[in-house]
């Protein structure tokens, strides 16, 4: 997983569940812990868009990275079993 950006207090997804977050001058404020705002290390640190991480870092800011072990000819089914009204409509036991 490629590194991201730390999640912070001041951004306009992150809130507090307890609803004790202070924003005081340039410093984000917890009245709950009377501690600086360090969303890395609290349990009431959530994130709106839910990409809060556990580690403290900002889903949104991590890039994904995509296999391409398949290809589109693997999902297909070679043929469909056909049974009841269908077969009878059809007149045949299989659909390919």
């Amino acid at each position: 997983m490629s590194a991201g950006k730390q999640c912070f207090p001041k951004c306009r997804d992150f809130k507090c569940i307890k609803r004790s977050l202070r924003l005081r001058g340039k410093q984000a404020w917890c009245e709950w812990t009377n501690e600086n705002c360090s969303p890395r290390s609290c349990t009431y640190a959530s994130c709106f868009r839910r990409q809060l991480l556990e580690d403290g870092v900002c889903g949104k800011t991590i890039k994904r990275k995509t296999r391409d072990d398949h290809e589109p000819d693997d999902f297909l089914l070679d043929e469909i079993r056909a049974r009841g009204k269908l077969m009878r409509k059809t007149g045949e036991r299989s659909i390919f």
